[in-house]
């Protein structure tokens, strides 16, 4: 999976962050979000790793967001698979990835029953958070045609929040030159998910 890490710790951080709140009673950090998009936004603009072609960033502004919603950063479970399924996913280039269906997340928006798989990469040392790419109703339109991702902090409980205000684009939406997984057709969501990165 192409990104920076800065983008799983930061995530990480905000995903606990909403945890609390929840779980609390408190009100949603949209200021946080705010932020860690404008350091995203930065680092896209200015740094080595940027994925925006080298000839772009000079007048590259910023990228197209949902604006922050609570409604969006929702309960979930963990369920742990009985058996953890290898499988090949298909990538935006002629290669594949290995990865672990290692559970999912069962969820509710807007009052429907919803679930995304989990995963895991066969070829990564070690695992701070599962891979959960997904695509809704606002595929093609208002977001990515190819898909979004989410990078979940893995958690010692089965009790998380997913929040689809940190949802964001694979590298290939940027630049042809990056090889992205391809979203699973058991990760297609029949809902719209107006929240986190627009295309």
């Amino acid at each position: 999976m192409m990104h920076l890490g800065f983008i799983i710790a930061v995530c990480s951080i905000v995903v606990a962050s909403c945890t609390s709140d929840l779980s609390g009673g408190g009100e949603y950090d949209a200021d946080e979000i705010i932020a860690m998009r404008q350091e995203k936004d930065a680092q896209f603009s200015e740094g080595n790793e940027s994925p925006i072609p080298a000839d772009k960033r000079s007048s590259f502004r910023g990228l197209a967001y949902f604006g922050p919603d609570p409604a969006y950063a929702v309960p979930a479970t963990f369920s742990e698979s009985a058996k953890a399924d290898t499988l090949t996913l298909q990538t935006s280039k002629d290669d594949v990835r290995k990865a672990v269906r290692v559970g999912k997340f069962l969820f509710q928006i807007n009052g429907k029953e919803l679930e995304l798989a989990a995963y895991t990469f066969v070829d990564k040392d070690a695992d701070e958070s599962y891979f959960v790419p997904f695509t809704d109703m606002t595929s093609g339109h208002e977001s990515y045609y190819g898909g979004r991702y989410l990078d979940v902090a893995i958690q010692d409980d089965d009790d998380y929040v997913l929040d689809f205000n940190l949802a964001y684009n694979p590298y290939c939406a940027y630049n042809e030159n990056y090889s992205c997984p391809l979203v699973p057709k058991e990760n297609e969501l029949d809902i719209a998910i107006r929240a986190g990165e627009k295309k």
